[in-house]
C-alpha cells in the first residue's frame, strides 16, 4: 500500500453563514454507520455554537472527544496557531480518525485551509478528500451575493484604493471557487424555476466545471460527501481566490460579530418575533443561539439567516443552569450593537 493511501482523507465542509453546514454535518454523522469520524468546528466569534449542537446530536458513535470546536477566529486566520496543532493531536491519537471533517466558519476562506495541507506536519499523513460548499439557494435567489453597482461606484468614488467591491459577494465566490462539491441546499424554498437560475449563476461563477446537488434540510448522501478523492491540496491552481496575492493572510475587517446575553422568555413566537424584526431593522446577516422559555423544561435553539429564523427545543435545562440565553450576531462592519443588544434584551425582557 503506497504511502499516499494510507493518508486520512479529510473533507471541508464550507459555505456561506446560515447555509446549513451543521444541519448536513449532523445528518453526516446520523449515517456514519461505525466509521470513525473526527469533527473540527470552526466558528466566528467567541461563543461556539455549532459544536454544541453536534454534540448533543444523539448519535451513537459520535463521541464527545471526536468534535473539536475552535471559536477564535476563521480558520484561515488562525492555521499555524490553531488549526494544525489539532490536526497533529488527532492524526496521534492511540485511535486515529478513518476520517476527518472540517466545518469551516461562514466567513472563512478554503484556500489558505487547503494550503495548510502542504505544511511537512501533515503533508504525508492527511489529504483534502473534497471541498463541499454549501450554498444557501433563497439568499443566492434573493440577490445577497450580488454586486450592487451603485454601491460600489459610492465606494469607488470615496476611496479609489479599494481592492475589493462586495464582502460577501467575495467570500461567497472563494468558497464556490474552491469546491469539488456544491450543495445547493433550502431547495424546499424555491420553485423550479428559481432553482434552475440558481444553479445557472453558480455555474456561471465556478472558475471549472463543478457538481452540483440539490438538498433540503442538507440531506445528502454520505457517498457522494465523502470518497471524492479531488487530493485538493495539490490543485491550487484550480482554485482561484479573490485573496491569493495576500499569501494566505487574511483579516475579516468588514465583518463583526458579538454576543447578547437574553433573558427567560415569556413564549417562543414573542421571541422569534423580535428576532425576525431585529434582524430587519438592523440588517443582520445571522443570528444564533439558545434560549430559555418560561415553563418550558427544554432549551430553545435558535438559527436565522437574515430574518429567516427556525428553532427547535433541543435539550433539557438543568436543575442549577442559569436561565438565561446567549445569541451570536453577526453582521458587516458598523452594526450598531449597542442598539441591537437594547433590542434583544431589553424588549424581550420578561
Amino acid at each position: 500500500m503506497t504511502a499516499a493511501k494510507t493518508r486520512v482523507p479529510v473533507t471541508i465542509i464550507t459555505g456561506f453563514l446560515g447555509a446549513g453546514k451543521t444541519t448536513l454535518l449532523r445528518h453526516l454523522l446520523n449515517r456514519a454507520q461505525g466509521h470513525r469520524i473526527a469533527v473540527v468546528v470552526n466558528e466566528f466569534g467567541s461563543l461556539g455554537i455549532d459544536g454544541e449542537i453536534l454534540r448533543g446530536c444523539g448519535v451513537e458513535g459520535c463521541r464527545e472527544e471526536d468534535i473539536v470546536e475552535l471559536t477564535n477566529g476563521c480558520l484561515c486566520c488562525t492555521v499555524a496557531d490553531d488549526f494544525l496543532p489539532t490536526m497533529e493531536a488527532l492524526l496521534d491519537r492511540a485511535d486515529p480518525p478513518e476520517h476527518v471533517v472540517i466545518e469551516t466558519s461562514g466567513l472563512a476562506l478554503p484556500k489558505p485551509l487547503l494550503k495548510a495541507f502542504g505544511w511537512p506536519t501533515v503533508r504525508n499523513r492527511m489529504t483534502v478528500d473534497g471541498v463541499v460548499a454549501v450554498v444557501d439557494a433563497p439568499a443566492v435567489a434573493a440577490g445577497r451575493f450580488a454586486d450592487d453597482p451603485q454601491a460600489v461606484e459610492a465606494q469607488r468614488a470615496e476611496d479609489p484604493s479599494l481592492d475589493h467591491d462586495n464582502p460577501l459577494a467575495e467570500v461567497f465566490e472563494d468558497q464556490i471557487n474552491a469546491a469539488d462539491l456544491v450543495v445547493l441546499n433550502k431547495t424546499d424554498l424555491l420553485d423550479a424555476a428559481q432553482l434552475d437560475a440558481v444553479e445557472k449563476e453558480i455555474r456561471e461563477h465556478a472558475p471549472r466545471p463543478v457538481q452540483i446537488v440539490r438538498a433540503s434540510e442538507g440531506k445528502v448522501d454520505p457517498a457522494v460527501l465523502l470518497g471524492i478523492g479531488a487530493a485538493a491540496e495539490g490543485d491550487l491552481a484550480a482554485r482561484p481566490s479573490h485573496h491569493d496575492a495576500e499569501d494566505g493572510e487574511h483579516e475579516h475587517d468588514d465583518f463583526e460579530s458579538f454576543v447578547v446575553v437574553v433573558p427567560e422568555q415569556q413564549t417562543v413566537d414573542q421571541f422569534l418575533t423580535i428576532l425576525q424584526d431585529t434582524a430587519r431593522r438592523f440588517d443582520v446577516l445571522r443570528m444564533k443561539g439558545f434560549a430559555t422559555v418560561s415553563k418550558k423544561p427544554m432549551r430553545l435553539a435558535v438559527q436565522g439567516v437574515g430574518s429567516r429564523f427556525r428553532h427547535e427545543f433541543d435539550r433539557p435545562v438543568g436543575p442549577t443552569e442559569e436561565r438565561s440565553g446567549r445569541i451570536v450576531v453577526i453582521g458587516q462592519k458598523g452594526l450598531d450593537a449597542t442598539a441591537i443588544a437594547k433590542a434583544l434584551a431589553g424588549q424581550l425582557a420578561a
